[in-house]
């Protein structure tokens, strides 16, 4: 996803900014399944094993943060960018702190959905711009607000998912508050941006750019409704999951087929 921001905008993709994604990655996502209490309600084969190996989840945190401040050093004249990355990043695990100041971020209205798609748009779409421009042009702008939406909509088919189980742990965000239809208008409201600011992309992009940007929005729509009944991991781990980095490879054919 970073690679993609990268070629669309014709920027470098230095190995240490990759270095620090992939560590910065690594070390939230098993920060994240480190603090995860083990009384989830029905929870999957992939949440059963993630419960069950904390220890691995632990060391591979502490690896992660290694690396993640080896990587800073190298790019320490974006400390401020990446002191915001760290930080949004941070926001969405806090919570599961056993700590009354993060318990107290449980009570946010929009938290939890907001907070994760936000820093996922962040590490991998404005933070590799931020880094090698001055300044944000319109073109830049509106791709940040499109991969921010559709990240948004694919947050809120995981949080529906959890629903229950965010509930149950006092954990408040739009998907909790709402009724079902309230959910489903998010949802498709979340893909019109997409549609929208795709379409004031295609001002700027080239047509094999926007292809590779709109597909995997259409192949989401279709996996919507079913994505309510069936929460099977191959669903959400792979296919849902993928199709957050999705558009990158399929940009990559295209322009290779052409």
């Amino acid at each position: 996803m970073v690679y993609q921001t990268c070629i669309i905008f014709h920027i470098p993709f230095t190995p240490a900014l990759a270095g620090f994604v992939f560590s910065g990655s690594v070390s939230s996502y098993n920060f994240h399944w480190y603090l995860t209490p083990p009384h989830i309600d029905n929870p999957s084969e992939k949440t059963k094993w993630n419960i069950c190996n904390k220890h691995i989840h632990l060391v591979l945190f502490i690896i992660g943060l290694i690396g993640s401040a080896v990587f800073t050093f190298l790019l320490i004249n974006h400390w401020f960018w990446l002191g915001v990355t760290a930080f949004v990043t941070f926001l969405y695990s806090a919570p599961k702190i056993n700590h009354p100041v993060f318990s107290y971020l449980k009570e946010i209205a929009i938290g939890k959905t907001i907070f994760l798609a936000f820093a996922w748009m962040h590490v991998t779409t404005l933070l590799p711009l931020v880094i090698e421009v001055k300044s944000l042009n319109m073109a830049e702008v509106w791709f940040v607000v499109n991969r921010f939406f559709y990240i948004y909509a694919i947050c809120i088919v995981f949080d529906y998912r959890d629903i229950e189980d965010d509930r149950k742990a006092g954990i408040r965000s739009l998907i909790t508050y709402l009724n079902e239809k309230g959910i489903d208008r998010l949802f498709w409201g979340s893909v019109l941006m997409v549609a929208i600011t795709t379409a004031l992309l295609s001002k700027y992009l080239d047509l094999e750019t926007i292809v590779a940007l709109s597909i995997p929005v259409i192949i989401l729509s279709l996996l919507y409704y079913p994505s309510k009944r069936n929460f099977s991991d191959y669903l959400y781990y792979f296919i849902l999951d993928g199709l957050m980095m999705f558009s990158a490879p399929l940009l990559l054919l295209i322009k290779f087929a052409g």
